[in-house]
């Protein structure tokens, strides 16, 4: 019976299962694919994407919309830049010779499982930074998109932190005639005279998703918000 023939006498649940089998083996064969273009294409093809996942998961999250899983989604892209490349050009094809050449039962046992730890040891590093981030992965888009309101206004915000301490200034206060600062649902600072410089302790901060962030709002005399900068305590550097 030809492989045609079997197909059509098989059950839906075990055409999908072949479906299933045949999609993996194919996706191995790409995976482990070792020729030079074979690499280029995987590489660049994966710092594509993963620039994409961590620009678009960064622009929803500047929008105000909170789901953790864009948290992970933009920890995921952030480390496939780097990762992808690295993987196709550098590590599979050298799990691939050690699978060949090597002679130490060690290596041959950590050359077996390579693409297993190398998957491992990504995903360790996605959950981390998707609960943790560092200050480096985060895209703050916030201010080209408070822009496109119209306002003239747009002081440059500078922050340090120092014990327990974050202090702000702006680089300019004309148009402005109030600063609030808010964490969660709260606020936490409000400054109506010039030169609007404030602080705050971090503790009075909350945490969104594992990270102490804090809104920083500059209001008109009507008390309309002309801009809003959406900071974290991790990306605030030390002073």
């Amino acid at each position: 019976m030809t492989r045609s023939e079997s197909d059509a006498t098989a059950s839906p649940l075990q055409f999908l299962r072949r479906a299933i089998g045949q999609a993996w083996r194919d996706l191995l064969s790409v995976y482990y694919a070792n020729t030079p273009i074979w690499r280029l294409f995987k590489s660049a093809g994966l710092l594509f994407f993963g620039f994409f996942c961590w620009s678009a998961s960064s622009l929803v999250l500047s929008y105000g919309i909170e789901w953790t899983i864009l948290e992970y989604t933009r920890a995921y892209g952030f480390v496939l830049i780097l990762w992808g490349p690295l993987t196709h050009a550098v590590i599979v094809p050298l799990v691939i010779r050690l699978r060949r050449t090597a002679e130490h039962p060690v290596v041959r046992a950590v050359a077996r499982n390579g693409s297993k730890i190398n998957l491992s040891v990504f995903l360790a590093i996605v959950l981390i930074l998707g609960t943790v981030p560092i200050s480096p992965m985060l895209l703050d888009f916030q201010s080209p998109l408070e822009s496109a309101s119209g306002s003239d206004v747009n002081p440059d915000l500078s922050c340090t932190r120092s014990d327990g301490i974050v202090s702000c200034s702006l680089s300019e206060s004309e148009g402005i005639d109030s600063v609030v600062v808010t964490s969660g649902n709260r606020e936490i600072e409000r400054v109506e005279e010039p030169p609007l410089e404030f602080t705050f302790r971090e503790d009075d901060l909350e945490e969104v998703v594992g990270q102490k962030e804090f809104v920083v709002e500059l209001r008109d005399e009507d008390g309309e918000t002309l801009r809003r900068y959406r900071r974290s305590v991790s990306s605030v550097p030390e002073a």
